[in-house]
């Protein structure tokens, strides 16, 4: 039999004294996709595995008659309270070596309890790239063998001269074999390249190799070292440190003596040397023998931010996101676990790098919502690295120009979960370098004046001033595709996704009408094209109405002189690998240039020759449906003015916008922050919203309408049972989704706010799981929730 234990309480139980010889116990998380299963499980370690089985091993073991794969959490020669040591079954096999330590099975536990995630999911990031949930046997006689993507080691094959080379002859004839000789005379080859080079090497090596005149020897090869021409990705080392990033690491140093997981918010300009702050406080963690998990937004980023870690720290760097090839991905990760890299930098997942000896973790542009996880298990990557400084008595690194609400807000209280949080201001750029002179354009009166092209006459005339001086410009456009939509002049349509309720995006370049949220196309061509037809009255005049990115595109050739380089960064441009670095590269060599994107393209990248920034549509972010509406667009509009003038030319920064008078807006124009937080967190207080609460969306999907909206009414009366009379719970909803159909299935929603500090996970875990579904009907919990869409 095996017996269950509380995960949370398990994994925090003490190992015991050594106990009296006998087999030892661990405690096993199994990997079957039910709620039901939120604890982990008991069994026996036999005698020939004890070597074998440690914290983060995957085992087989026997649940309910099957085989099933589980995650080794504790093990312990004490055996479990209550349980009868006789009844317990033994783990049947190790599949996998560990990938994590007791400390990541803490945070994991932490993870399933704060976000309402069955165990299982919570484990799932720290595994090694590939690996599933799949076990298969070649036949009877032979063990279980764990079922992985293509993520392997790979070996690659050297050759090298050995000591009787020296002596060694080749016949007169064996031109080959000599051949071999004179091109190893330098150093080993891989086999691969001797074969490139020398047509039939490989006889010639097999045969010198047989008389001991060579060796061939494997290596292992390791992916995802790609390298970079970016100038951005390389760290030089200042002279001199300005007084914001000297305090800045002395505020690092005491955090990182008190050794309780305190947390220090880098609240710096664009451009005032955070990345140098974190490449010090790196070197003085690695001094100590310890090792740093760098977080960055954005796929884009990397490139950059891992040639400067480079730069500055060699092959001791690891780079992770989604980006690279599950080998490459493997790779990396493995050089992390072995202990042969020791700075991990990466996007949201580089955070559960298997690095054993963590002594600072650095999250930049810690603002930023792409750190919030979409799908299960829904953490927050700031909230875990938290977590995780806590366990490993480490300091937490936050850096941004626009530090989000949450984490101001903690500052101002000194302490937040045991911990404290300090803020250090940098509000200079080194070396006398000033922050962009921003100009607000109200295309209100623009079109009043005649003007009916996407540009704002001043953003016209500056774009080119950059053509003629040969400098470079940032567009930012918060859309792809060449319009917003097609509309029936005649009658009103708006041709939307069958299969989501969603608007389908106009792209000219294909002719094509596409959903950006199930991804499927369909061709089409807008008016004046004789064969357009509405779909609603037939009529021909399908026009296209708003601005995409390709729209922008085509809009700045015919405005600007043909040498100069456009250069369109979304969605549609960056599908393959590499296609980001490859984009970034092409605008960083270009010597008159203007990169045009929507917000990938705003943060973080750092080309001193970009001395203007134009924002096309600044209201885009203002006008959805979210509270958090207001804070991303300062966020996003601050963020891009900050690519302007970083080199020794000032830069300038046109915003078009139809709300010129909004708070949000105003700030960025005088750079002065308090214009808008102070209006905002007004109205966050009013309507009880983070960060003065805590807010989840639990969405319920599925293809039967009725059945989707019985089983959310039923958690949502659940909730408000357990929440009744309790102060500063709400429950909102259930009502539909923003989305109410997506991939012809069904979505509600029930918001519920909680006061900081309450276990809002643990609560919704357990009303959710009070609740059956029928087959076919979803439900996940966003505790926390950035999108409520």
């Amino acid at each position: 039999m095996f017996f269950r234990q509380d995960f949370f309480q398990q994994v925090y139980r003490p190992a015991g004294e050594r106990g009296d010889g006998s087999v030892p116990y661990a405690s096993v998380v199994l990997d079957i996709p039910t709620r039901a299963l939120d604890a982990p499980f008991d069994y026996l370690v036999p005698s020939e595995l004890v070597g074998d089985v440690g914290v983060g091993v995957t085992v087989l073991v026997t649940f309910s008659g099957r085989p099933a794969i589980g995650y080794v959490v504790v093990v312990s020669d004490v055996p479990p309270e209550g349980v009868p040591v006789e009844k317990l079954r033994s783990i049947e096999q190790v599949l996998a070596a560990s990938a994590f330590d007791a400390s990541s099975a803490r945070v994991a536990a932490w993870m399933a309890r704060e976000y309402a995630c069955p165990p299982s999911e919570a484990i799932h990031p720290f595994l090694a790239p590939g690996q599933t949930v799949r076990v298969r046997r070649p036949d009877e006689d032979s063990p279980w063998e764990l079922v992985c993507e293509k993520s392997g080691p790979v070996d690659e094959r050297w050759v090298r001269l050995t000591e009787k080379a020296s002596s060694f002859a080749p016949r007169s004839n064996a031109s080959r074999q000599r051949a071999v000789l004179d091109a190893l005379e330098s150093g080993p080859v891989r086999m691969a390249e001797l074969s490139a080079m020398l047509p039939g090497a490989s006889g010639a090596v097999s045969a010198l190799a047989k008389k001991g005149v060579v060796s061939v020897e494997a290596r292992r090869h390791v992916r995802g070292r790609d390298e970079t021409s970016l100038s951005s990705a390389r760290a030089q080392r200042p002279e001199q440190l300005t007084d914001g990033q000297r305090e800045a690491l002395a505020q690092i140093g005491r955090a990182r003596d008190a050794a309780r997981g305190d947390v220090v918010v880098i609240d710096g300009v664009t451009g005032s040397g955070k990345t140098e702050v974190y490449l010090r406080a790196i070197e003085e963690v690695i001094a100590r023998g310890k090792g740093a998990l760098v977080l960055v937004p954005e796929i884009s980023l990397t490139a950059q931010t891992v040639g400067r870690f480079r730069s500055r720290f060699g092959d001791d760097v690891a780079i992770l996101h989604s980006r690279l090839s599950l080998g490459e991905r493997f790779d990396q990760w493995d050089m992390v676990r072995q202990g042969r890299a020791h700075v991990v930098v990466g996007a949201r997942s580089a955070l559960f790098a298997p690095l054993s000896n963590v002594g600072i973790v650095i999250i930049d542009e810690e603002h930023e919502g792409s750190y919030k996880q979409e799908s299960a298990p829904r953490y927050h990557a700031r909230e875990v690295a938290a977590r995780i400084c806590v366990e490993r008595s480490c300091p937490l690194v936050l850096g941004s120009a626009t530090p989000s609400l949450e984490s101001l807000g903690r500052c101002l209280e000194g302490t937040w979960g045991g911990v404290t949080w300090t803020r250090v201001e940098m509000p200079e750029r080194p070396g006398g370098a000033v922050l962009p002179k921003v100009h607000v354009v109200d295309m209100a009166n623009q079109f009043a004046g005649g003007n009916r092209s996407i540009f704002s006459a001043p953003l016209a005339r500056a774009l080119e001033g950059v053509a003629s001086r040969r400098e470079k410009a940032v567009l930012l456009l918060n859309r792809r595709g060449f319009a917003n939509f097609l509309m029936c002049r005649e009658c009103g349509c708006v041709p939307e996704c069958p299969h989501c309720s969603t608007a389908l995006t106009y792209h000219e370049r294909t002719h094509s009408l596409a959903c950006h949220t199930c991804g499927r196309t369909w061709p089409v061509r807008a008016y004046p094209d004789p064969s357009t037809s509405c779909p609603n009255c037939g009529s021909r005049y399908m026009a296209a109405f708003g601005v995409g990115t390709q729209r922008v595109e085509d809009e700045l050739r015919m405005l600007l002189p043909d040498d100069v380089a456009i250069v369109r960064m979304d969605a549609d441009t960056t599908k393959g690998k590499g296609d980001h670095q490859r984009l970034l590269e092409e605008f960083d060599a270009a010597e008159c240039a203007v990169l045009v994107g929507p917000q990938m393209i705003a943060k973080g990248l750092d080309f001193p020759e970009v001395t203007l920034v134009g924002v096309v549509n600044a209201d885009t972010t203002l006008k959805m449906p979210d509270f958090r509406a207001s804070e991303r667009t300062y966020d996003l509009l601050e963020q891009v003015a900050g690519r302007a003038g970083r080199g020794e030319r000032v830069g300038e920064v046109y915003i078009q916008t139809y709300w010129a008078s909004h708070a949000a807006i105003r700030a960025v124009e005088h750079h002065d922050r308090d214009l808008f937080v102070s209006a905002e967190l007004a109205e966050r207080r009013e309507g009880n919203y983070p960060p003065f609460s805590r807010l989840a969306n639990v969405v319920c999907w599925g293809r039967d309408a009725a059945a989707v909206r019985r089983v959310l009414d039923e958690i949502a009366a659940a909730v408000r049972s357990h929440v009744e009379g309790r102060t500063g719970w709400e429950v909102l909803g259930p009502t539909d989704c923003l989305k109410a159909k997506v991939k012809d299935r069904i979505r509600r929603h029930l918001l519920v706010k909680a006061p900081v500090g309450s276990d809002l996970g643990a609560l919704l875990g357990e009303c959710v799981g009070s609740v059956s579904r029928p087959r076919g009907v979803s439900v996940a919990v966003d505790v926390d929730a950035y999108d409520m869409m």
